[in-house]
């Protein structure tokens, strides 16, 4: 793909002696290609995920070639913020349900048909927000975060963003998850098609996920992220500390634990409301 090519030479030129001009070309070519989803940070590849390291990389050279700007609504609402990321500008016609209310999408990210944005929430740049869709309330999708089709992200949860290094993992949610309030999900988590995360559950690069059903434990191996089971039931739990101390101080630390795989109960309590869209 020559923007591709565009891009990694920009890129790795000495900012001093680049020429901007054209710079900034195949940057907002890059936003204009991220705003339709046909071009994606990571995308889906023969049942795995690919990250797109150029697309990270176009990011972060429009961060260099932006200058700070005066993007203030008013005497009252004063914002300022790099020239090359304004708001991303939706219409009618894009068909998302944005709440008014303090919410705000940059510029550089698909939001599908019939995504719903609950005031405030905040979808940064470079991700990917797959059709019907329910971001709530304080809720945050971090950069380059790829969010299936149906999912739900409820209030104050928050999906980490990644741009550097540029080869590392995004977060990743697949379509049909249900993601409780409150909860966290880092560095290039994965969490496959129809799982349930509950209320206050944190995933991170280092944690372990014990697996009670399957009696199995789920962490990041390598250059190979931690992955939520399809249909797993996530919900926070804890362990003992195994020091004797730490026995006699009865102490434990937080653990997620899969206590079952989705069922006919489980859809029930899960499912979007339709009366709501």
């Amino acid at each position: 793909m020559l923007l591709q090519q565009d891009i990694e030479h920009f890129y790795e030129m000495d900012h001093a002696v680049v020429d901007h001009s054209a710079a900034l070309r195949a940057f907002n070519d890059l936003k204009f290609y991220l705003n339709r989803g046909e071009v994606r940070a990571a995308e889906p590849v023969n049942g795995s995920w690919r990250v797109n390291h150029w697309v990270k990389k176009g990011i972060l050279l429009g961060f260099n070639l932006g200058i700070l700007r005066d993007m203030s609504i008013n005497e009252l609402f004063r914002f300022f913020d790099k020239s090359t990321f304004p708001l991303r500008k939706l219409v009618v016609s894009d068909g998302v349900r944005q709440v008014p209310g303090g919410s705000a999408i940059r510029d550089g990210v698909y939001v599908g048909k019939g995504v719903v944005c609950m005031p405030p929430m905040y979808i940064n740049v470079g991700a990917y927000v797959d059709e019907d869709t329910m971001v709530d309330s304080h809720a945050l999708i971090g950069s380059c975060a790829q969010v299936g089709k149906r999912v739900h992200v409820s209030a104050a949860s928050q999906l980490g963003g990644v741009l550097e290094p540029v080869g590392a993992m995004p977060v990743i949610v697949e379509d049909d998850v249900f993601i409780g309030g409150n909860c966290g999900i880092y560095e290039g988590t994965i969490v496959k098609r129809r799982a349930v995360i509950a209320a206050g559950v944190i995933l991170t690069g280092g944690t372990k996920v014990y697996d009670a059903v399957n009696q199995q434990v789920y962490s990041r191996q390598g250059e190979n992220p931690l992955t939520i089971p399809e249909h797993a039931v996530v919900v926070p739990g804890s362990r003992p500390l195994g020091s004797d101390w730490a026995r006699s101080e009865h102490l434990s630390i937080s653990t997620p634990i899969i206590i079952k795989y989705r069922d006919e109960k489980t859809d029930a309590s899960t499912a979007l409301e339709e009366s709501l869209r």
